[in-house]
């Protein structure tokens, strides 16, 4: 059972059991809530009281304890009641003494019951809880053709165990913490003592503990956002995951893992750009099939982000088009101009993908149809759009749905939106210009004290190749450096 973080200004619990059931029950708001459950008792002779949350106890175990309790005979327990009950009464693995009235509350509050017995200034709970939870299905964003099929979830503890089946490592940490002043929320930092930069893991718990917040209704988001702020930067700075071996293979490499109660996301720390566009099907397959899939995606993401505005700068300037290009140059002007047209388009996408989102499975189809029949096809025909920014805007989209990071892939979008106004208004040279203030950006860009575009920037050939292929897992001998870990050494 993790320690529960206490609260600076502690309260000790009195002796009198009515007094603590008095202040308890103002402040957890038993009576006025329905799932705030107190029950008072007698076993023994003595007087308790029990608390817990309908719903988050487990009533089987919750029964067996009352009816275990229940068999004491009288004055069973005059003296040394909480020793008495621990070691010979309570036959439940997950129990802790708590000794001050906040401690009680978050307990009763994160799903433990509670004990107080009357004459003594302690209590005792006992980690009986259960969550509603759904199981571990496979991931829909990351899904893979061979491999496993699990995926982590809302609860917390499911996920590290599922972690834990696959790095079984003595020297693999769980620690616990709590952030957030109302919704304690239960967050877990996960490592491997002896591979993973202790300086990596201080700055990542010191920026939990710094972090002054009533809630986290968000869960891992509003985590990433209070840890790494740069919230005008649209790239983000930790990866995602709902796969318990993606997870696995980067504590390998020297990762610290963030967990948070609530979200089937796992924060990987800290990341680069390139470790948002590998994907574990590359890793189910031969190295030369990974080879091949990686490059398809590596030309999909730099499709994505810049083929529209390239295409429209060169047709805006066409010293600049290639002749073998040129017949992607359209042939008629329409009433509506080239870049109104591709801006058009890319709002329409992301209205698109806004539908699709919130549109219900069975309906999807229906809504794949209207968006390339109905509005289409028919903008075409009446004048609104050409064929070809047509074209651009759809391999332009496949190269957004190909790329593994979702957050990448809105990333991406925007600066291809804003690769096309800077463009439109300067032409060609607006986009090389563009692209310059672009990688600019990734190149200043650090997470958590890591360059963002390592291993170009600071340049590591080594690091490129594994980046560039999918080598043997015979050749992965080393730890990424950039992680500075403290055995780099994987053989």
């Amino acid at each position: 059972m993790p320690d529960i973080v206490e609260t600076p200004q502690k309260r000790a619990l009195n002796t009198q059991l009515q007094q603590n059931i008095d202040i308890l029950n103002q402040e957890l708001g038993v009576k006025k809530s329905f799932d705030m459950i107190c029950r008072e008792l007698q076993y023994g002779g003595k007087k308790f009281a029990l608390y817990f949350v309908d719903g988050f106890a487990k009533d089987d175990i919750m029964n067996r304890i009352m009816e275990h309790l229940a068999q004491l005979p009288e004055n069973a327990l005059n003296s040394n009641e909480i020793k008495k009950l621990l070691e010979t009464q309570i036959g439940y693995l997950e129990v802790e003494i708590v000794e001050d009235m906040e401690t009680v509350k978050t307990a009763v509050l994160s799903g433990p019951l509670v004990f107080l017995i009357d004459g003594e200034a302690k209590a005792i709970s006992i980690d009986a809880r259960t969550y509603p939870a759904r199981g571990p299905a496979e991931p829909d964003l990351e899904r893979v053709v061979r491999g496993s099929r699990d995926g982590f979830v809302e609860t917390m503890i499911f996920n590290t165990a599922l972690t834990r089946r696959r790095v079984r490592d003595p020297g693999l940490r769980m620690e616990y913490v709590q952030v957030g002043k109302r919704s304690k929320t239960d967050i877990v930092v996960s490592y491997i003592e002896d591979i993973a930069n202790p300086d990596l893991v201080k700055l990542i718990k010191n920026k939990l503990q710094e972090i002054t917040i009533d809630g986290l209704p968000m869960a891992e988001k509003t985590i990433e956002e209070l840890m790494f702020g740069k919230n005008w930067n649209p790239y983000p700075m930790v990866r995602y995951t709902e796969r318990p071996d993606v997870a696995a293979v980067h504590l390998l490499e020297g990762h610290v893992l963030i967990y948070v109660d609530t979200s089937p996301s796992v924060m990987i720390t800290p990341t680069t750009f390139f470790h948002h566009v590998q994907h574990a099907e590359e890793f189910r397959q031969k190295p030369i099939i990974g080879v091949y899939v990686r490059w398809l995606r590596f030309i999909a993401i730099l499709f994505s982000i810049l083929l529209s505005p390239l295409w429209m700068g060169q047709v805006m300037n066409q010293a600049f088009m290639p002749s073998f290009f040129e017949f992607t140059i359209p042939d008629k002007e329409l009433a509506v101009t080239l870049f109104w047209q591709l801006l058009f388009a890319e709002i329409g996408l992301g209205l698109l993908r806004m539908a699709a989102v919130h549109t219900p499975s069975p309906l999807g189809a229906a809504l794949g149809l209207v968006a390339a029949l109905m509005i289409g096809q028919v903008a075409i025909e009446i004048g609104f759009f050409s064929n070809e920014v047509i074209l651009f805007t759809a391999i332009a989209a496949m190269g957004t749905f190909a790329t593994p990071s979702y957050e990448l892939s809105l990333a991406n979008q925007l600066v291809r939106l804003g690769l096309l106004v800077i463009t439109g208004i300067f032409g060609f040279f607006g986009f090389i210009a563009g692209v310059v203030l672009w990688l600019i950006l990734l190149i200043r860009t650090k997470s958590l004290e890591t360059p963002y575009f390592w291993p170009l920037v600071p340049f590591n050939w080594n690091a490129l190749v594994h980046v560039l292929f999918r080598s043997p897992v015979e050749w992965n001998t080393k730890r990424p450096k950039i992680l500075h870990p403290r055995d780099d050494t994987r053989k």
